[in-house]
């Protein structure tokens, strides 16, 4: 067996892995990275850009359909197929050829390709045929669909995301079973490119929706479109000669079955810690079988161990992951020196129609940790002025602030341009700004961003530092 011995190992070349190594080389030339399957990263690959390849398309659909309310018609709607699942392919192809530049850029000594696994915690086999001792080691392996015991009776109709851009054309039909994330986005933009589409869930939750308000918005909004049950009764799975049969109680006609021909697993996903033989790096693991770490370090306990992006399931995000891999890799490099690094208010996006979106301190955090210490406001999209005269005025926005401080903690929100309010507002909250401070900010008119500032007052008169009345554009209704 060949012997290597470096001072930082990084198993797993993705987005954390590959920034890890970054860092680390800034400290040190004796650098491994280990790759046990396809370089490209879950983003590039099969996550966050192809898509929004499938959503760019659906959105385009959507769009010329919606015409007639504007006094447009543009005559039938001819959605092909393989056109759509051709550019998804091509364009995620490109993406991944950046990645793979990246990689092709590195020394080779610095690369190994193969299935690491620890044998202690120092020393790390690959394939049985390299053997790696490192001083310091960065687990980064990333995730992978969380399937149900049960999903598996589809046999070779089930699938996950990853399936679904290798597509060469779109199915008639398609159970999405899973309404978070993945689910809603994959099936709402199947569902507007002309695939029957009925999703399952399990919990009665919509997404990462914390606020029962904007939940309930949310899925009456998505019913308009395909039909979504959070709280399935889900009585058995079939592969049948016509597809995946599914029986399920539906409210209305009671128990019933469907046939779809795919069904789509959504159901979350999960580290790929368990394919290391972790136990032999002597660390301490959580429920899950995952290492304890620290959030700000990303050391697990007191061992030279990093752990990074998806493999820690704590933020499963790209930009978390690439701040999370800088942190490893420089905690790595320059090794026994040990600093906390910046982690930045969070922020998610889920890219449906309306747009969710969360940021800063979530409801949990507060009833758990403020004990009554914050307000909220709040801002409905049905009236808003610049929403109307778009078409997008469906959705609501909470914001939260704390009570003497009046300082700006968070929000939730269902509604047009989340990913952009999103952004201003996690900005307004990693500057610890207060709900007075954001309110001096501009606000032009007319835009969508005058919902947010109607929000802002609502939830500066509730902390009882704005105005008892808040103004509002008599041309233009509330929210404006």
């Amino acid at each position: 067996m060949e012997k290597r011995t470096v001072d930082v190992a990084i198993i797993g070349a993705g987005t954390a892995g590959m920034g890890a190594y970054r860092t680390a080389r800034a400290h040190t030339d004796s650098v491994v990275l280990i790759e046990g399957g396809q370089y490209g990263t879950t983003c590039a690959r099969v996550g966050c850009m192809p898509s929004k390849l499938l959503i760019a398309a659906a959105e385009r659909a959507h769009d010329t359909a919606q015409a007639p309310m504007f006094g447009v018609h543009p005559g039938d709607i001819r959605i092909d197929g393989k056109a759509v699942m051709k550019r998804v392919r091509e364009e995620r192809d490109r993406f991944v050829g950046f990645v793979l530049e990246a990689v092709d850029d590195m020394p080779a000594e610095h690369k190994l390709t193969g299935n690491a696994r620890f044998v202690d915690p120092h020393r790390l086999v690959i394939d049985d045929t390299i053997e790696v001792t490192a001083d310091r080691i960065v687990i980064a392996t990333g995730s992978r669909p969380n399937i149900p015991g049960m999903l598996k009776d589809a046999k070779d109709r089930l699938i996950v995301n990853d399936d679904v851009f290798e597509w060469q054309d779109l199915p008639a039909s398609v159970a999405v079973f899973g309404p978070g994330v993945i689910g809603l986005e994959l099936g709402q933009a199947l569902s507007r490119l002309g695939v029957r589409v009925r999703m399952f869930g399990k919990g009665g939750s919509v997404g990462p929706i914390l606020e029962d308000d904007i939940r309930d918005y949310a899925l009456r909004t998505f019913n308009e479109e395909f039909p979504l049950d959070p709280e399935a009764d889900v009585r058995g799975i079939e592969r049948t000669e016509d597809g995946v049969a599914i029986t399920f109680v539906d409210a209305e006609r009671g128990e019933v079955t469907e046939t779809f021909d795919y069904l789509l697993a959504a159901t979350g996903r999960k580290s790929n810690t368990d394919h290391l033989d972790i136990q032999n790096a002597d660390l301490e693991l959580d429920d899950r079988g995952t290492p304890e770490f620290d959030h700000y370090t990303l050391r697990c306990g007191h061992s030279h161990i990093f752990i990074a992006g998806d493999a820690n399931s704590d933020a499963p995000l790209l930009h978390e992951a690439a701040d999370e891999g800088r942190i490893a890799g420089e905690n790595a490099g320059r090794y026994p020196d040990v600093r906390a690094g910046v982690r930045r208010t969070p922020l998610a996006v889920v890219f449906t129609d309306p747009q969710i979106a969360s940021v800063g301190i979530t409801l949990n955090e507060l009833e758990a940790h403020w004990q009554g210490n914050y307000s909220t406001g709040d801002v409905s999209f049905e009236g808003q002025g610049r929403s109307r005269v778009i078409g997008k005025n469906r959705g609501l926005l909470r914001v939260y602030g704390e009570r003497g401080s009046g300082r700006f903690l968070g929000a939730e929100m269902l509604g047009p341009a989340a990913e952009h309010l999103a952004h201003l507002l996690a900005w307004s909250a990693q500057r610890r700004m207060t709900v007075s401070e954001i309110l001096d900010m501009p606000f032009y008119h007319p835009v969508i961003e005058e919902g947010v500032r109607t929000a802002l007052r609502a939830l500066n008169r509730n902390l009882q530092i704005g105005p008892e009345v808040v103004k509002r554009c008599m041309d233009c209704g509330p929210g404006s």
